[in-house]
């Protein structure tokens, strides 16, 4: 755990790999509905699916849940449209030392961001060390969706009708949905939501596009994506906090074709700049 605190601290990435789908004795049957389809029916204006995530740390025999997020997606005809992600490690100030930096003890402090459009509002975590005082909000031209934990959470989001395509294509039908693995240059070449992940998210090396992120998806009966578990190695996504590692990622997936509000925060809480 120590190592996995020192990469964040340096605003490095751990990676991740997955445990392995079980073998079934017999051929799987096709999933009942087209999950493209599914979600494309999905892209109303004003509605969405909310969702919950615990990515796993794998170091050795050591296994723990690092990071745990929370979020809801409101969509546009064209895709997503906002998102407002709270996401919460696993550290905690307690078991830090007494003269840890100010910057790493927020780091147990819940993180929320707010993108809407191209602008992301980032309050807690990392962030809330540097905060100007009367201000809670940073704000972000362009900026990430999940902001600095973003880069631990999911990295594929089947709400974009182009990346659950691209992943389909990559699977075989499971007992409940597909299964597969995707490159990680083919999910940046498709995936928005892969490109803005994190403020620390950048264009993989030629060498970490051909990196496999391994997936299995579960649907329901309408062809909905209920559940989606991704898998990979320590150096997949960027730089790697320590060899050895690998990260888990199980997102759940509720609510579909809800209605979803997401707004702003008020302007006399935001800021653009932050203290050195």
């Amino acid at each position: 755990m120590k190592r996995i605190i020192a990469g964040l601290a340096l605003a490095t990435s751990v990676a991740l790999v997955t445990s392995a789908a079980p073998a079934s004795a017999t051929p799987a049957p096709a999933a009942p509905k087209d999950p493209v389809a599914a979600v494309k029916k999905q892209l109303v204006p004003g509605k969405g699916v909310k969702f919950t995530e615990r990515t796993t740390i794998i170091d050795g025999d050591e296994r723990s849940v690092f990071v745990r997020r929370s979020g809801m997606l409101r969509f546009s005809r064209s895709g997503i449209a906002a998102s407002d992600i709270t996401a919460k490690s696993n550290l905690k100030a307690s078991e830090m030392d007494e003269d840890a930096p100010d910057m790493l003890k927020a780091m147990a402090k819940p993180e929320r961001t707010i993108k809407i459009g191209n602008t992301a509002y980032v309050s807690g975590g990392i962030l809330s060390a540097s905060m100007p005082e009367g201000s809670t909000w940073f704000k972000m031209p362009k900026g990430p969706h999940g902001g600095m934990l973003g880069m631990y959470g999911q990295p594929v989001n089947i709400a974009e009708p182009a990346t659950l395509k691209a992943l389909l294509q990559t699977g075989k039908p499971t007992r409940d949905g597909y299964s597969g693995k995707i490159t990680v240059g083919a999910l940046y070449k498709v995936s928005p939501w892969y490109r803005s992940m994190s403020i620390l998210m950048i264009k993989p090396s030629v060498k970490q596009a051909k990196n496999p992120i391994s997936w299995r998806l579960s649907v329901n009966a309408k062809g909905l994506p209920i559940r989606l578990v991704t898998t990979f190695a320590s150096n997949a996504l960027g730089p790697s906090a320590g060899d050895g590692t690998d990260r888990s990622v199980d997102t759940r997936y509720t609510g579909w074709g809800g209605k979803i509000t997401i707004k702003a925060p008020p302007a006399d809480q935001v800021t653009d700049e932050l203290n050195d």
